[in-house]
């Protein structure tokens, strides 16, 4: 069996999920890390059984031990990391936010163009089984009338900052804040499903660090609406609905889609005033979430092909693009935009 070695860059929560999730494909080869202390690569190497570590990023890029990367370093190292593995040869798996804005994603789109390489934002809802059974069902709704997600999470950084310590969850200069960090998963599923709106409009709380706390973002498009609402500084229940003529489609959750369910539209003119019950639609998930982005990049590697066709280029620089526009409403800007 083929397999692709892995390098990994970052040794926090994120990377641990991802080489659970990797470790379910057998293609999936962990060869490498980096870190900047050898400590702390020496650390993270023994804890997940990684044979080789490295000090310097351009040494690992340029090691034929591995053949791809998965970033996972602050928002705002994720342009020049992708851009130096690339151009050393090496495929990249990197997390979202792809970047901290549109012009380093369209620097790093052409990476990957004049390397031939394989580059994809690793957002995992859009890759699961439950998403596609979204897509497979998105007929039913009839002609679609409105999109509405919210992904709405109390930090517990945050209580740091109430503080007065502002670590790099709301730190600017690290490319972070609530959009970053968890609005962009209410905007990835918008913008794969329906592409990019005709207009956006968005009011938030922007801390006192510079970085946005919360924001609520109305999206217009051709005969219907959208709403995305994400916060770091408050926790919400509600559920994530796509509106449709026809029906709805019911999702508990938009960053983790444990269940999807089929609304069927009332019908009033039948005279009969019984309950709409739900179909439930959802997958069985029988592998971990992060196992189907890990696949679906492997795919790509072993295919010879250097996009997703969900997860594309296109749609990761749509999704910076409005988060930019966000960005710019609420007076939000990062030290990346000025270079």
């Amino acid at each position: 069996m083929e397999k692709v070695r892995f390098g990994v860059v970052g040794t926090n929560f994120i990377t641990d999920r991802i080489i659970a999730g990797g470790r379910e494909d057998a293609r999936f080869d962990l060869a490498a890390v980096y870190s900047r202390k050898q400590e702390t690569a020496d650390a993270f190497a023994q804890k997940h059984g990684i044979p080789h570590t490295f000090t310097s990023l351009e040494e690992m890029a340029e090691s034929p031990l591995i053949d791809a990367v998965y970033i996972a370093s602050p928002n705002f190292l994720h342009a020049p990391q992708s851009i130096l593995c690339m151009d050393r040869g090496k495929h990249v798996l990197c997390e979202k936010p792809l970047a901290s804005n549109a012009a380093e994603v369209r620097e790093m789109i052409a990476a990957a163009t004049r390397n031939g390489v394989a580059f994809m934002e690793a957002m995992k809802p859009t890759l699961t089984p439950n998403f596609r059974a979204i897509r497979d069902s998105l007929h039913r709704v009839g002609t679609v009338r409105r999109y509405f997600s919210c992904y709405c999470q109390y930090s517990s950084r945050y209580d740091k900052f109430r503080e007065g310590t502002v670590l790099n969850a709301f730190n600017p200069a690290m490319s972070n804040g609530a959009i970053m960090d968890i609005g962009v998963y209410t905007i990835y599923p918008m913008v794969v499903l329906f592409g990019a709106p005709q207009r956006i409009d968005a009011v938030g709380v922007v801390l006192s660090s510079g970085a946005d706390g919360q924001g609520a973002v109305n999206f217009r498009y051709e005969g219907m609406n959208a709403t995305v609402l994400y916060s770091k500084i408050a926790d919400s229940i509600l559920p994530s609905e796509i509106q449709g003529e026809d029906g709805n489609l019911l999702m508990d959750r938009i960053n983790i889609i444990g269940t999807v369910d089929y609304i069927p539209r009332r019908q009033p003119e039948s005279g009969k005033n019984e309950p709409v019950l739900p179909e439930r639609i959802s997958a069985t998930a029988d592998r971990d979430e992060y196992y189907y982005e890990v696949k679906e990049f492997i795919d790509l590697v072993l295919a010879g092909r250097q996009q997703s066709e969900t997860n594309s280029w296109q749609n990761s620089l749509s999704v910076i693009e409005i988060i930019d526009e966000i960005r710019r409403q609420l007076g939000i800007v990062y030290p990346a935009d000025r270079v």
